[in-house]
């Protein structure tokens, strides 16, 4: 019998990201049965299939408390996850990044503050130029860059809800090298990409107007981008790396493993890539 492999995405996406579609081609390839689903939508029988993948769950951190009700629920329905549910626990709130800190793993330096105490971590950066994200998001979502001890910096921060921050150095590399960004499928390097902002911005994300050009790091940067992989949890069925090269050496700014952007229209072998990492864990 055919394996049923359920795409979960999201309500504004009920038919993948248009950029994801070839993954559907890629399953059948394979003799799998890809559909789909909306993972909000009540009526599905998680259980009916052999394995759900998260792809354009984008609206996860929104709805944090849903989200991790629903992981429990694919527990419950024992349901193979790719990735698995521990590992998306772990990776869905960034203070994950001040554990791989303390395995050695090169990374922004980063405080993490809620509260009152965020207001006190930004006045002992007074004078630099800082960013201000929440622990749990995506997509720039909350988050607020300027210099530490500025009337603009303290107005926006009075904006912002009460949540847990991550307090980091803006790094002017990225408005000027850019971003990295490294996919790996089963734990093997697939491609990378550069990420820039617009001009006068520093969101590399593309509905900010940011560029994506492809680019073969360097053995450094591969290395690097390897190492913090390695310190995650567990090995992921796919994963994307990002981070930036300052002073010639490559710190992790994110290590994404819930929903991450592929870049399959730059480089359409990762369809492939994806399709045959899932049917080896099947």
């Amino acid at each position: 019998m055919t394996k049923r492999i359920a795409i979960a995405t999201s309500a504004d996406w009920p038919d993948l990201l248009p950029d994801e579609v070839s993954l559907l081609d890629a399953f059948r390839a394979a003799g799998l049965e890809p559909e789909p689903v909306v993972w909000t939508d009540p009526s599905i029988d998680w259980s009916a299939y052999d394995a759900v993948l998260l792809r354009s769950v984008w609206d996860y951190y929104k709805r944090q408390v849903e989200f991790t009700e629903w992981l429990g629920l694919l527990d419950k329905s024992g349901v193979l996850v790719l990735n698995e549910t521990d590992l998306v626990r772990w990776n869905s709130d960034k203070r994950y990044l001040l554990e791989l800190r303390e395995q050695g793993v090169a990374i922004v330096p980063s405080q993490v503050a809620a509260g009152a105490c965020l207001r006190e971590v930004v006045a002992g950066l007074d004078g630099q130029q800082i960013v201000i994200k929440p622990t749990v998001s995506g997509a720039a979502f909350n988050t607020v860059r300027g210099l530490a001890g500025s009337t603009e910096l303290d107005q926006a921060m009075t904006e912002l809800p009460d949540d847990v921050y991550l307090v980091q150095p803006f790094l002017p590399e990225i408005q000027t090298a850019g971003e990295w960004s490294l996919l790996f499928f089963d734990g093997e390097y697939s491609h990378a990409v550069v990420k820039r902002p617009a001009a006068g911005d520093y969101r590399v994300q593309h509905m900010f107007g940011g560029a994506v050009a492809v680019e073969e790091p360097t053995p450094e940067i591969l290395e690097s981008a390897k190492i913090a992989l390695s310190a995650a949890r567990s090995q992921p069925t796919y994963a994307r790396v990002d981070g930036v090269v300052v002073n010639g050496r490559f710190l992790l700014m994110e290590l994404e493993l819930i929903e991450p952007y592929l870049f399959i229209p730059e480089h359409p072998a990762a369809a492939d890539s994806l399709v045959a990492a899932i049917a080896a864990r099947l």
